[in-house]
Parts: structure tokens; C-alpha cells; sequence
């Protein structure tokens, strides 16, 4: 598992443009099977594009066994991920031999990990606990607004902070026009957005507010509130940028709706991108996508046919800049034990 240390010096930021040929794409996930005796506990799981390989790296320090952090935010910066928030939950097996969870607290706490020293550190904790919330890192710096702050509540919080590695210090940002959770965020064009989400006031949600985005200007310490951004009342799974384009692979309900959707500022609208349609990431168990220069990938998993044991792990990228046959897919990983994805991956820059 790892000592875990105290924060102190900054860690560097990352170049700017395209990423370097050493880059890692991270990804957290647990285990789904506690009855067979195998601690479900998070763990860090690194992919290397470089040669298709994949290899588990660490676990989430402080957690006791078959304890799991769900709803939590995994960011990068530089050689570093930041683990952030989450719901604690711990899963039983009674005498019928049935999976229970059970939900345990709400988190504050925030991690540090040093993916090239296998070092974990601890970091100043959230001002605010929270879960299922919007994340962004903006010019080396944290941003994290909305979620949920208790477990046994329906509604969001309207609350937003940053974080500045270089002071590891946590500070309150102006609130957001509404409460919002399971909200999704995206730095693009310098600002942070936060689009969707079950969001509304005072005890009513909206499909308005649902559908609309609010986008925080990190100069002028504003939020501005953009209606009909996000145009389903289902909050966005996962929203990335490329360059100056916005991308969309799914809903809440469905992660992978058969095609990648660009957005268009200037008509307010989603669009199909032309050859984005992919069977292949069909009928999978989890997929959650990164951006990686012009292209997008796409790490997918799912059951083997009449081996519910066992599971693929596929890699699919689409290149964002190609007229024509944009995906290419990397040869499978097959693995035993079940696993279910606890949070979107993040692209880890490693320095020469």
C-alpha cells in the first residue's frame, strides 16, 4: 500500500501542447466480488499506449479491507494524480452469500501520488466534503464544484473551491446560480464548466438548470450561467476537450450512446462526428475516455461470454483529425475476477 507522507513542495506543471511519447493513461477501479475472499478495495490500474500494456501500480492508501471510495474525482498534473473526495463504503457477504454495501461517510480527504516514486502524500483536505462533482485542473491548479455533501440528501450543493498545489491550500470560490451533482466538469477555452447535473433550488429540480452549463472565469472569480448547453435533462457520463472542440461519449444511464458528439459554441448544439459510430464499444460493462493530443482514448471493459469471472479489458482511440478510419483498437487484456470502473481516468505526463 505505501507510506503516505505530508504534501509540502509543488509538484511541477505540465508542458503545454501535446503530450510527450511518455505518458500513462490511470484509471481507479474495485473489485466486485468479496465472497470469493479477494479484498475489493481500490487500486490504481496505469495503461502505457507505448507498447498496449497495462500494469496495476498502487492502491488507494488508508482504506481497510473491502472499503471502497466511490464518487470521487482522479486528476493529473504533471507525474501526479490527486485523488479527491468520495463516498466511503464498505461491502459485506452475510450467511446467504449476497453482496451488501453499505455507505459509510462522506470524504474530505485528498491524496497525492507520485507515479514515478510509487509515493503517496497527503494533501490539505476539501474545504467542503463532497461526491459525485464536477473537476477540472485549470493552470496547475484544482477546481472542484457541486456534489453532495451527505449521503442521506437528494440535493446538490452550489458550493465550488480551488486548490493551489504550490500552498497546498484549499480556497471557497463565489457559489455557483444553483445546486448541482453528478455534474460534469471540463477545462476548455481557460474556464472552468460545469455542465448538467441534477441540479435546481431550494428543494425543486429543474430540467432548465439540467440542461444548462455554468462556466466559472478564473480572472474575473465569475460564474456565468449558459441555458441549453447540455440539452438533455440526463446529466452528461463524461465530456472531454481536444484542442478548441468539446466531446461527449454518453448520458448517466447510457455511457456509450453508439457515436462520439461534438459540441458547436456558436449554434449551442450537439452533433454526431462523421465515423465516430463504433460497435465495438457496445454492450460493455464501463468505458471511460481521455484525450491524448488529437485523439481520444477509450478504455472499455466487459464480461467474457460464459466466463462471468473473468473480463477484457480493450483499448479503442479515435483520432479526432483523420477523414477517414479515425479508430484503431488495441489488442484485448483478458483478466480474472470482476471489476467495476470508480472513476474517470486521467492522462499522466512523465518528464524525461
Amino acid at each position: 500500500m505505501g507510506s503516505v507522507s505530508t504534501a509540502s513542495a509543488s509538484p511541477s506543471r505540465p508542458p503545454t501542447g501535446n503530450p510527450p511519447a511518455n505518458f500513462k493513461i490511470c484509471v481507479s477501479y474495485c473489485g466486485k466480488d468479496a465472497s470469493q475472499g479477494a479484498n475489493i478495495s481500490n487500486w490504481i490500474d496505469c495503461y502505457s499506449p507505448q507498447d498496449n500494456s497495462w500494469n496495476r501500480v498502487t492502491t488507494i492508501p488508508g482504506l481497510l479491507e473491502n472499503h471502497a471510495l466511490k464518487g470521487f474525482s482522479m486528476v493529473s498534473i504533471g507525474e501526479f494524480i490527486y485523488v479527491v473526495g468520495g463516498r466511503l463504503c464498505e461491502y459485506m457477504v452475510p450467511t446467504d452469500n449476497q453482496i451488501v454495501r453499505r455507505e459509510l461517510e462522506v470524504r474530505r480527504q485528498v491524496l497525492r501520488y507520485n507515479v514515478r516514486e510509487n509515493k503517496w502524500y497527503k494533501c490539505a483536505s476539501l474545504i467542503v466534503p463532497r461526491f459525485d462533482f464536477a473537476c477540472v485542473v485549470i493552470d496547475g491548479k484544482i477546481y472542484v464544484a457541486g456534489g453532495k455533501r451527505r449521503l442521506s440528501t437528494a440535493m446538490g450543493m452550489a458550493s465550488a473551491e480551488v486548490y493551489d498545489p504550490a500552498l497546498d491550500e484549499w480556497q471557497s470560490l463565489p457559489e455557483m446560480s444553483t445546486s448541482r451533482h453528478k455534474c460534469v466538469g471540463v477545462a476548455w477555452q481557460g474556464k472552468f464548466h460545469v455542465i448538467g447535473g441534477f441540479a435546481g433550488n431550494n428543494g425543486c429540480i429543474g430540467n432548465m438548470e439540467r440542461s444548462s452549463a455554468e462556466v466559472y472565469d478564473c480572472e474575473r472569480s465569475c460564474w456565468n450561467l449558459i441555458i441549453g448547453m447540455w440539452q438533455l435533462d440526463i446529466p452528461p457520463y463524461q465530456i472531454v476537450a481536444v484542442d478548441d472542440k468539446l466531446f461527449s461519449s454518453g448520458d448517466c444511464l447510457n455511457s456509450w450512446k453508439g457515436q462520439i458528439e461534438a459540441y458547436d459554441w456558436n449554434q449551442n448544439i450537439w452533433s454526431e462526428v462523421d465515423g465516430s459510430r463504433f460497435e465495438a464499444l457496445s454492450a460493455t460493462k464501463f468505458v471511460t475516455m481521455a484525450p491524448a493530443g488529437p485523439e481520444l482514448y477509450f478504455l472499455a471493459g466487459r464480461r467474457m461470454p460464459d466466463q462471468p469471472s473473468r473480463m477484457t479489458s480493450a483499448v479503442h482511440v479515435f483520432n479526432t483529425s483523420a477523414n477517414g478510419d479515425a479508430w484503431r483498437s488495441m489488442e484485448p487484456m483478458e483478466e480474472d475476477g470482476e471489476k467495476e470502473l470508480c472513476s474517470h481516468c486521467c492522462v499522466v505526463i512523465l518528464r524525461d
